[in-house]
């Protein structure tokens, strides 16, 4: 039977090997500074050369700490890709940053608002570009030649841009949860010349990853049980939320019908329905339906699985309030309304925790077995900026799965599900080691 345990980070063992890596950095850094002036016909060509060598004392720090996840799968290639991020909002601008630290990739963000470009949260150079995105045509010229687009948009403009991508014939990635747009990406991947690939954030995403991979452990599956929640981490309303995500989302999840698999038949629930209540670290929670969080997963297990079902974890209080709003008052069919209320109600916070929760039972050698999978990720600094847990969690999972498709990994062409990725090969990424970083899950026989 394996056991799931949250382990941090001791204080002390996070300090002994930060000035250790800063002494290796200054002397490393030292002699790369004396051979460049030594060598001084090519500068352009030691200062690539000093980056690659930044880029090995991080590695070598990060699996020091514990942290064996920080493979880059660039290593010895030269060649930059050029990837184009729709969406200049909180998450857009993580994307673009994190890719573009790496030095890999030439990224170019766009949107629609001028103020929102202007307004843009990178601590690395990216380019950037408005486009009136829901216009047809728009985007052509700005994909063309290049690698991938990756959107971080609104999920009613998916697929806008999921078109213009299989027009240009580059790649496309995007964080949608919702369900309709994801039937659309399918049916343009199925003549695209280019991969496509959607789902790529926490959920749907990487829960689909974690699930995918416990299931696979057992000779029949009972059950299959997703629970993920970007909750603030000192809830100060009735609501006991603040705003850490993209609020027509949100709205979109609460408000849309449910797929799940019941006594092994796959049909819709209504969101905000099945309310249950569970513990984790001492603290308790409450998980009810939400829409989109389980990406193509009732199709891979329809059969052969008994019961799959994903809900959203928030503190005790929240759906019921969210039900009045939406139900009793009627809000669900004047979101712009909903919207505003929240947007100026509800303050934004970056001291967020997501948590993630996995249970499936099933059969192996005879016996009826359950294992688990449990974490949670906090916000914390990263280069330049500070960023919340949901925008680390939702950029690394797009980023993991585009650096996997860069460098081969993936296949190139069609229709790709989250559950095609291994989740020892997400974990290994350089990106994927973000899930790691604050609260590590071990799985131990």
């Amino acid at each position: 039977m394996r056991l799931c345990t949250v382990v941090r980070d001791t204080p002390s063992l996070r300090a002994s090997s930060a000035v250790e890596a800063r002494a290796f950095s200054r002397s490393k850094a030292s002699k790369a500074r004396s051979a460049s002036f030594v060598i001084s016909a090519n500068l352009f060509g030691e200062l690539l050369k000093s980056y690659r060598l930044f880029g090995n004392i991080d590695t070598a720090f990060r699996q020091r700490a514990g942290i064996e996840s920080a493979r880059n799968p660039f290593e010895g290639d030269k060649t930059m890709k050029q990837i184009v991020v729709v969406g200049a909002g909180k998450i857009g601008s993580t994307i673009a940053d994190m890719l573009a630290e790496t030095g890999d990739y030439k990224v170019t963000v766009v949107d629609r608002s001028q103020a929102q470009l202007d307004a843009l949260e990178t601590g690395n150079a990216v380019e950037t570009l408005k486009v009136e995105i829901s216009e047809a045509g728009a985007l052509d010229a700005v994909l063309a030649g290049k690698f991938a687009v990756l959107s971080a948009a609104p999920f009613h403009l998916t697929t806008r841009i999921a078109e213009a991508a299989a027009k240009a014939g580059v790649h496309y990635l995007d964080l949608t949860e919702d369900v309709a747009s994801t039937r659309i990406v399918k049916d343009l991947a199925a003549t695209a010349k280019s991969a496509f690939i959607p789902q790529c954030g926490l959920a749907p995403g990487f829960i689909s990853i974690v699930a995918n991979d416990l299931a696979k452990r057992f000779d029949t599956l009972e059950s299959v049980r997703m629970r993920v929640g970007a909750l603030p981490q000192y809830p100060s309303n009735a609501l006991n939320y603040n705003l850490t995500w993209s609020t027509d989302g949100v709205i979109n999840e609460y408000c849309e019908p449910c797929e799940a698999i019941v006594e092994g038949s796959l049909v819709e629930v209504p969101p905000l329905e099945e309310r249950e209540e569970f513990s984790l670290d001492g603290i308790t929670y409450e998980a009810f339906n939400t829409s989109g969080g389980l990406g193509t997963l009732c199709e891979t297990y329809k059969g052969k699985v008994r019961t799959l079902n994903y809900r959203t974890i928030r503190y005790p209080g929240h759906a019921a309030i969210m039900k009045a709003l939406l139900n009793d008052l009627g809000l669900r069919h004047r979101r712009e309304v909903l919207k505003d209320i929240l947007e100026n109600s509800l303050p934004a916070t970056m001291q967020d925790v997501v948590v993630i929760f996995v249970t499936v039972s099933g059969r192996k050698g005879g016996r009826l077995l359950q294992e688990s999978y449990a974490n949670k990720i906090y916000s914390r600094q990263m280069g330049k900026m500070v960023r919340s847990a949901i925008q680390i969690t939702t950029a690394s999972g797009i980023c993991s799965v585009l650096d996997m498709l860069a460098s081969g990994a993936l296949p190139q062409q069609g229709f790709i599900r989250q559950e095609d990725i291994a989740l020892d090969a997400f974990l290994a990424n350089r990106f994927g080691h973000n899930y790691a970083q604050a609260g590590t899950a071990h799985l131990a026989a």
